[in-house]
């Protein structure tokens, strides 16, 4: 695939970011954290070593500032994330179940048999270790629509993978939620 289209598939999801809810947890757990306690700790820190006079050999100040900026930066990020959310439940009743679309847990099995399972999540809920995939991903993609029963075409850079989609589900898709650490 080209660059222009890579890039505009992910400027597409700009317009909406598709995230299930416990994706939309994860990150709101994530932002009210950095508001409420990471930032109001280290705007402390920087505030009690601004006061320690010269702040240009300061290291605790210039941390500080710098910690400060990478807090403001992920604030703003999730800020746009979240107010571009839009949450799909998997397990919302829909009319057409038999179909691959956000949300799926999908069974399939590659041409020499080896079953997989993926779920089609936001991008920001990705985790290839789980199996969570992006709807935007080529796998993503090339599974869209398609049903139990169907052999689809996975284009890769090696060329083209014949995959055959076992079983389609619609079920609640676990995501960790945000847990608070100490990263100083």
């Amino acid at each position: 695939m080209d660059q222009k289209k890579t890039k505009l598939m992910i400027d597409s999801t700009r317009s909406k970011n598709y995230i299930t809810p416990g994706g939309h947890a994860r990150l709101t757990g994530e932002f009210l954290w950095l508001m409420n306690k990471e930032r109001p700790e280290v705007t402390t820190i920087v505030s009690w070593a601004a006061g320690n006079g010269d702040r240009s050999d300061n290291s605790d100040y210039i941390y500080g500032k710098k910690r400060l900026r990478e807090i403001d930066k992920r604030i703003h990020f999730l800020t746009k994330r979240l107010d571009i959310a839009e949450i799909i439940d998997p397990t919302a009743p829909r009319e057409d179940k038999m179909r691959i679309f956000f949300g799926a847990t999908v069974t399939f099995s590659n041409q020499i048999g080896k079953k997989k399972t993926v779920s089609i999540v936001g991008v920001d809920e990705i985790d290839t270790t789980k199996g969570y995939i992006s709807w935007i991903s080529p796998m993503a993609r090339a599974l869209a629509k398609a049903q139990q029963g169907d052999i689809v075409n996975l284009h890769i850079p090696s060329g083209v993978k014949r995959i055959k989609v076992l079983e389609v589900k619609y079920q609640a898709i676990p995501m960790e939620l945000f847990e608070m650490t100490d990263q100083r």
